[in-house]
């Protein structure tokens, strides 16, 4: 699934490729894609020019003046930008055709990924936005408030940095990094960990989610390069999907927490 690395990687190759361009037209090969009203979401943009493409953790935001589209892919979404007379392949739901022959297409094999068309004005006001927590690379991100959202809770340490209505962006890679980062074994309650142990979650999650977004994120399993770009953070990876310790050597354990699979050390994360 993206994180929010990618989702970036995915924003910064859209915006330099669809901003400016109008929409002539909006083609559904599976509407199911669309949560909001399929009839307006059509009459609403044909016409309307892409003024701004944007993100907060996992959610797309591509802006066209008065109304923005709210894009998850859940699984595995993917935009491509094609020539209009390509022919369409069969998991390209979504086609919007632009004014200098060229399509966005909305590709997604398991049909999860999701958009909704709101008024720009009220984007931050809509349930999908407004629940979530604060992204792991924000300044406005405190120990206190990951030890606030935490302290009471009998969920594992995993479960809880999975949670986006605390922290907004981390997907399974990279809590699994930032809790060997921070030596922290994701197994353990929530109540458990310490202010000291939530300041190196927030220091560890800031530096890892930085740099996977220098890198372009991970490219690994099903979620791989769309619009030209691949990142390869995974080949910074030290837990996840790894079978020996970088720290101490000794084998990597994967078990599964709260239904993800999950990696992490037995002797370097308590």
């Amino acid at each position: 699934m993206p994180e929010i690395a990618e989702v970036r990687t995915v924003k910064r190759a859209l915006k330099s490729k669809i901003v400016g361009r109008k929409i002539i037209d909006i083609i559904y090969r599976y509407d199911g894609i669309i949560k909001s009203d399929k009839e307006e979401f059509k009459n609403i943009l044909i016409n309307k020019t892409i003024t701004d493409v944007d993100n907060f953790g996992k959610w797309l935001f591509i802006k066209l003046d008065d109304y923005t589209i709210l894009s998850h892919l859940r699984m595995e979404g993917k935009y491509y930008i094609k020539p209009t007379e390509e022919v369409y392949e069969k998991h390209e739901h979504i086609i919007f055709k632009l004014d200098n022959n060229t399509d966005l297409r909305y590709k997604d094999t398991r049909k999860f990924g999701v958009m909704i068309l709101v008024k720009t004005k009220d984007m931050n006001n809509i349930k999908e936005i407004s629940k979530l927590g604060i992204e792991p690379d924000s300044d406005t991100l405190s120990k206190e408030y990951i030890y606030d959202k935490i302290k009471n809770s009998n969920k594992t340490i995993k479960e809880l940095l999975l949670d986006q209505t605390i922290i907004n962006g981390l997907g399974n890679i990279y809590v699994d990094e930032v809790l060997f980062a921070s030596r922290i074994k994701p197994t353990r309650k929530g109540n458990t960990i310490t202010l000291e142990e939530c300041e190196r979650i927030k220091q560890e999650g800031s530096r890892i989610i930085k740099k996977a977004t220098d890198c372009g994120g991970t490219t690994i399993r099903s979620y791989t390069s769309s619009l030209g770009v691949t990142g390869n953070y995974q080949d910074y990876l030290l837990v996840h999907t790894k079978s020996k310790c970088s720290l101490c050597g000794k084998s990597i354990n994967k078990i599964r927490v709260g239904g993800r699979g999950t990696y992490y050390c037995d002797n370097c994360q308590k």
